[in-house]
């Protein structure tokens, strides 16, 4: 019998009497040893019926106890791991991330960093930089839409100043915009005749000449000329990318994830699945398929998703499509039922941003899809985005009936919602998703541009407590990297945000553990702490139901375990 201590350099707070020991061995010869037993601390197990525990048994990767410390004494034989915690730590379900993008996170393909709170002389300067090494494409990210416009110079002339015959495209902090120069414009095959893709703007002069500003799905398309159709070299670099995330991700106590954002024609499925295969994947997968809007034969891109559809492996599961619905507000994309209060000069046609999808043709997706067993995860960040994304979701329903199994389709985001949509979360089994990790969903933290785009419509950003409160099942994702991976950090700011606060600490764990398993089709297996589910586990330095609200934030995992097995340990 093995007696371990996570945290070797902490006081010992919680001894065992010799005399328990030798009763544990007795005791095991009547009963089959588990593999692991983890006890003392404070094990929060969110199953409503027996919350709090003492013990845990796990053998061959599934809990088969959950009690007090005598209970748990007959689960010990002389091969088992015992865990034994320090009063101050604190035993919850593992942690679930519904909405995170890991490949990309960590894959240096897009390798040209800018930093986003410098002005445009020094973003130029770094890209001037990055394109003295390597060939081909250049590919950058990190610079703030916002800035390049105030400047007022032109953007392709500005790049085309640094190479005109090698393509630039240097991606805007969110993602949703591109700034891209003359070779670049040249091997999209975007000319000033090209008209704007489904989703996308292509930015233009005064002149009637391309500007090198691409918003959303035309931003997109300068990427997937890039990437698309990979070489080794590039799938070598997204692999590794992807392990160096999958690290963080363990660090962070994260036991499932939503891969958000899965490019497949980069090759993006092929790093998960040798992952897999070279025994690295280290969390529950579920892996979202990117719907490309430009690619305007519906039907055909129904059966190229139908044909990666991957539900034989609950560790590894591709059953689900993630698109988006509109943009953002900061480049005036995001789809609003009212006009933004400033034109940013972009030159969109809509005063009200963007669809990347119409209601009527995403409305087909759905009900194509969810035939086929996918679960819907959209993108919808405007109040028209979200009405317009709930109807496709119901019109669907209304299309196919009972299709043998519960719909689970998930928005993300919801940053704008009319007060007649909340309820409908509800009314159609639709998962609420948003992130709150970043300091800019706090109460006085919004920006000064959401202010002068949006005006008073601000008061009811993100409206999680309505959400909450209208009985709708809410997830809390991080986004990473657009915000801290931190699900702490994340549950921490859920109760900080005053009236749109969630209730309390039970909510903010519900939202990262059982929400999440439900989102994910896997309440069944993991999400809670009960006898007969697998062992995901994440262990916590410090009791998130008792500690400040304020010190939330600050916790640190010391273990992480999945299907039994630790992955990480402090």
């Amino acid at each position: 019998m093995k007696i371990l201590r996570p945290l070797i350099n902490r006081a010992r707070r919680v001894t065992l009497p010799v005399s328990a020991l030798i009763l544990s061995l007795s005791s095991s010869l009547a009963f089959a040893a588990a593999d692991t037993v983890i006890r003392y601390g404070k094990i929060y197990t969110m199953d409503p019926q027996k919350p709090w525990a003492d013990a845990i048994a796990i053998e061959k990767g599934k809990i088969t106890y959950v009690g007090g410390l005598n209970g748990v004494k007959k689960h010990i034989g002389n091969k088992t791991k015992v865990i034994n915690l320090y009063d101050t730590d604190f035993v919850i379900p593992g942690l679930h991330d519904v909405h995170l993008h890991p490949l990309e996170a960590g894959s240096e393909n897009i390798g040209c960093a800018v930093n986003t709170n410098k002005g445009v002389d020094h973003w130029l300067k770094t890209i001037k930089g990055c394109a003295k090494q390597g060939n081909g494409w250049l590919l950058g990210a990190g610079f703030y839409i916002g800035t390049l416009l105030e400047d007022g110079r032109n953007p392709v002339a500005a790049l085309d100043k640094i190479s005109k015959t090698r393509p630039i495209a240097i991606m805007e902090t969110t993602s949703h915009a591109v700034w891209v120069n003359s070779k670049a414009l040249e091997k999209i095959g975007f000319t000033p005749n090209t008209p704007n893709p489904p989703g996308g703007h292509i930015g233009k002069l005064a002149n009637g000449k391309l500007s090198g500003l691409l918003l959303d799905t035309a931003g997109d398309m300068a990427f997937h000329a890039a990437l698309n159709n990979p070489s080794t070299a590039q799938k070598q670099r997204d692999y590794e990318g992807l392990l160096y995330s999958l690290k963080q991700i363990r660090k962070y106590g994260i036991t499932s994830i939503a891969n958000a954002r899965v490019y497949w024609k980069r090759g993006y499925l092929d790093a998960w699945y040798r992952a897999r295969e070279e025994g690295k994947l280290t969390a529950r997968s579920t892996l979202g398929l990117w719907l490309y809007p430009e690619d305007i034969n519906d039907a055909a891109q129904v059966d190229a998703l139908a044909g990666m559809y991957d539900d034989s492996d609950d560790m590894l599961k591709v059953t689900e499509v993630k698109t988006y619905d509109d943009g953002i507000t900061i480049n005036t994309t995001a789809a609003m039922k009212k006009p933004y209060l400033k034109d940013l000069g972009v030159g969109l046609e809509s005063d009200k941003g963007l669809n990347y999808l119409t209601e009527s043709r995403l409305t087909y997706y759905v009900s194509e899809l969810e035939k086929i067993g996918f679960n819907m995860h959209i993108h919808a960040i405007g109040d028209r985005g979200v009405h317009e994304s709930l109807n496709a979701i119901e019109t669907a329903m209304d299309i196919n009936g009972n299709i043998g199994r519960d719909r689970r389709h998930r928005l993300t985001h919801l940053e704008y919602i009319s007060k007649s949509d909340v309820p409908r979360f509800d009314e159609l089994n639709v998962v609420a998703d948003m992130q709150v990790a970043g300091d800019w969903t706090l109460p006085g933290h919004v920006s000064k541009e959401e202010q002068e785009l949006l005006g008073n419509r601000i008061k009811r950003q993100i409206p999680m407590r309505e959400l909450y409160d209208a009985n709708a099942t809410v997830t809390l994702s991080s986004d990473w990297d657009v915000s801290t991976l931190s699900p702490y950090i994340g549950m921490m700011h859920s109760l900080q945000r005053g009236n749109q606060s969630l209730p309390n600490r039970k909510a903010a764990l519900e939202a990262y553990t059982i929400n999440g398993a439900y989102a994910l089709r896997q309440d069944h297996l993991v999400g809670s702490l009960k006898v007969g589910k697998r062992a995901d586990i994440t262990i916590v330095d410090r009791n998130l139901m008792t500690v400040p609200v304020k010190d939330v934030g600050k916790a640190k995992t010391v273990m992480t375990i999945v299907d039994g097995k630790t992955v990480y340990s402090l």
